[in-house]
């Protein structure tokens, strides 16, 4: 009986063990199809060309220098990117654009394909006014890929992009009158022609430049362009004026007009190198870029380019809807910063010289106001390879101009926004270990920023604050000083500077001064030390008074370096997190005369289509009340964020709109964007696997996750239980299994403890 037993048992263990190898087998196959998703196909590039996102749907690579998307021809705020979804019109399709940003500029180097005959002085006029209707419904686009019909002139137009050019195919009907306009004095919103040059260099190949002023002073596109057929005739247009015998024109308001015959069906296909420095940069770019008339292999590079980025994060989900949301937020989070230096290494510099970036790539557009939040510590889980360029572009940038870039644009300062949140970026990049550039130069030009006399700074030394009647915009600058000062001490530490540490640990301190204990909010104060008189916490003025693109419901939570030290001011834990609750309950109605359009997604009054709310729902966690950040986030989340073409519910100003969601569905955001921790928030994936690099994988499982599921009822880190409500860098980049196990009601328990709550200054 013994032995019987005995073979029983082994018979059964001998079957558990088929059972488990089969598990793992099927367990194996699934991520190996996950690993093997191609996310391109859940990229929808028109979510946020609606509305107020000022998203673009063109053609563009990952991080890439030329952003070729059709333009509308119309200037106004929600056509910041040239391109508005409510739009029925196409004037041409231009080089350059910028995602999801509050001011328009850009849109160089516009090229329209037209049937039109030109052949006298008389027919120039119709070149004022050049445009083609078209239908979403003949539109399309795709990651390094855009299609569109023009209805006026029969003609598909195709755009697809590498690094530094761009490549436009059009088919045009049978005609002798096929054209394709270059129009260098085309300007959109802030930005003007000053200064264009066209050169025809042979039938095939044309050269010139662009130069003009708007957001950006001084930016400068130089350009070559080669056609993949001869034109038959040529028309250089300066001020309406057609002249068919020059071979160059020089002057504001000019176009070239290229003539081709073609039968039904013909493709011309131009492809065109940009430069910030010359045009031998131009030339060069577009020699290295594209050798040949290939359309469809530019086309597939530009998507394997985009496949390699987004496979980064693979994750899992029943709802192809989140999937869509998700992987399209991903995508605009990694259209920018732009690449700015040439094949040599030449690029425009701040002071408006030509300067080489030797052994890196320059890059521009850092939105830092918006971006140090929670798109660049993003940059530090999966774009790796990028970070040490990012920081080297900002470092030379300072060498430039002597202070680290606020708002840089095409090789210019614009001082847009306020802070010096390059300090934020470069700290947080050091302390993660990103050593590739002098870091001792680094904090030298942190100093210099936070030690300059502009912008209010003058009185924040003196007083530790800035006041309201000496500096406009001085509640959110001294919040947002004393955090930059916070980042700037930890580099100090890091370097051992003890002195320099106090002195920048004193100022992290400033926001105190701000905060008035009689209506618990942060509060304008003047230069006698008296508060600003007829406080309204909703009372907006755009920039105008003391709050940037806010009220004061929206900044008194702006303290990331000390939560703790915040939570303290406004009474401990329950009046804290009484006061949260409130944000959230209140009317979103706001008071004033010039309201900020920027102020949108509202929940009470917490804005989440602006920057400065990104971080408040995830406060719950450090009063010990982590059910109602998951609660809250997964409302934000769900709500105000959709797969339509209005998906976005503000600006995405960048990509940190859509970092914000990135970071929110996977389970954490990282509150202070540079101490290296994560705040836990709500999971609405099933499974993520984020590639850290070395062949680890960071995955997130969410057990039970749905809609109702809200609710994280314990969690464990690599098999351990984990109470605490965050997870920290050098985890998540060591590889590993992040498990969350949800329910539909809160567990109240679970990181409700004091020693569960995220640290921060004032807990050191």
């Amino acid at each position: 009986m013994k032995l019987l037993s005995g073979k029983k048992s082994l018979q059964k263990k001998f079957q558990l063990i088929i059972f488990l190898a089969v598990l793992i087998s099927a367990s194996s196959f699934n991520f190996s199809q996950e690993k093997n998703l191609n996310p391109n196909k859940y990229v929808a590039p028109f979510i946020g060309t609606a509305a107020h996102g000022h998203t673009f749907p063109g053609a563009t690579v990952p991080f890439g220098m030329v952003q070729l998307s059709p333009d509308n021809g119309t200037s106004g705020w929600d056509w910041c990117s040239g391109y508005n979804y409510s739009d029925s019109v196409i004037i041409g399709f231009s080089h350059t654009h910028l995602s999801g940003t509050g001011i328009g500029d850009l849109c160089d180097i516009l090229f329209m394909p037209a049937v039109l005959s030109i052949n006298s002085d008389a027919d120039s006029t119709k070149l004022i006014d050049l445009h083609s209707s078209f239908s979403h419904k003949n539109e399309s686009a795709a990651p390094g890929y855009y299609f569109v019909f023009l209805d006026t002139y029969k003609i598909k137009a195709e755009l697809t992009a590498t690094m530094r050019a761009g490549f436009q195919k059009y088919t045009f009907p049978k005609t002798g009158d096929a054209v394709i306009v270059l129009n260098l004095g085309h300007s959109l919103n802030w930005d003007k022609t000053t200064e264009a040059y066209i050169k025809i260099i042979s039938d095939r190949k044309i050269v010139g430049y662009r130069m003009s002023t708007g957001w950006a002073k001084d930016q400068r596109v130089y350009f070559a362009a080669e056609f993949s057929q001869p034109f038959t005739s040529y028309f250089l247009s300066l001020n309406n004026k057609l002249n068919s015998r020059e071979h160059e024109a020089k002057g504001k308001m000019l176009e070239g007009i290229f003539k081709f015959n073609t039968e039904k069906n013909d493709e011309v296909l131009v492809k065109v190198g940009i430069s910030s420095s010359n045009i031998k940069g131009a030339e060069d770019d577009l020699s290295k870029e594209i050798a040949g008339w290939n359309f469809n292999q530019i086309k597939n590079e530009a998507a394997k380019a985009w496949q390699k980025e987004l496979s980064r994060i693979q994750i899992t989900t029943s709802s192809n809807s989140l999937k869509k949301i998700f992987y399209t937020a991903l995508y605009h989070a990694l259209i920018t910063p732009n690449l700015f230096s040439d094949v040599d290494g030449n690029f425009k510099g701040a002071d408006g010289k030509v300067h080489r970036a030797k052994g890196y790539n320059q890059y521009t557009v850092f939105s830092l106001w918006d971006t140090f939040r929670a798109e660049h510590p993003l940059f530090t889980i999966i774009e790796r390879d990028r970070v040490n360029d990012f920081i080297r572009s900002m470092l030379a940038h300072y060498e430039e101009t002597g202070l680290l870039p606020v708002w840089e644009l095409e090789g210019n300062e614009t001082n847009t926004m306020i802070g010096y949140h390059a300090i934020p970026v470069i700290a947080d990049a050091i302390l993660k270990g990103f050593h590739g550039f002098d870091i001792r130069e680094a904090y030298k030009a942190m100093k210099a920023s936070a030690m300059q006399d502009k912008f209010g700074i003058n009185y924040y030394k003196k007083l530790g604050y800035v006041p309201a009647d000496k500096e406009g915009e001085s509640v959110s600058k001294t919040l947002e000083y004393a955090y930059d000062d916070w980042c700037i001490a930890q580099i100090a530490k890091y370097l051992n500077k003890k002195d320099d540490y106090k002195y920048f640990m004193n100022r992290a301190g400033n926001y105190k001064n701000l905060f008035d204990k009689s209506t618990e909010f942060m509060r304008g104060k003047n230069s006698d030390g008296k508060w600003v008189e007829d406080f309204n916490p909703r009372y907006v003025n755009h920039r105008q008074n003391e709050y940037t693109e806010g009220d004061a419901w929206q900044w008194s939570w702006f303290a990331p370096q000390d939560v703790n030290g915040l939570i303290n001011l406004m009474g401990g834990r329950e009046n804290f997190t009484n006061r949260l609750d409130s944000l959230f309950t209140q009317t979103p109605l706001l008071e004033g005369n010039h309201v900020s359009p920027d102020i949108s997604g509202m929940v009470g009054q917490y804005a989440q289509g602006n920057e400065p709310s990104h971080h408040i729902a995830y406060l719950y966690d450090y009063a010990g009340k982590p059910w109602k950040t998951q609660e809250t986030v997964r409302k934000i989340c769900e709500t105000l964020y959709t797969d339509s073409t209005n998906g976005l519910c503000g600006n995405d100003d960048c990509g940190q709109m859509s970092a914000w969601y990135i970071f929110s569905v996977m389970g954490f955001y990282p509150v202070n964007p540079a101490d290296g921790i994560y705040v836990i928030g709500s999971p609405m994936l099933d499974k993520v696997s984020i590639g850290v690099g070395h062949g680890r994988q960071f995955t997130i499982i969410a057990n039970n996750v749905s809609k109702e599921n809200k609710y994280i009822q314990s969690v464990e880190l690599n098999g351990k239980p984990l109470n605490k409500t965050y997870i920290t860098q050098k985890e998540i980049m060591s590889g590993g299994r992040l498990v969350f196990n949800m329910g539909s009601t809160p567990n109240k328990e679970w990181g409700a403890q004091e020693n569960d709550v995220p640290p921060s200054m004032s807990s050191h």
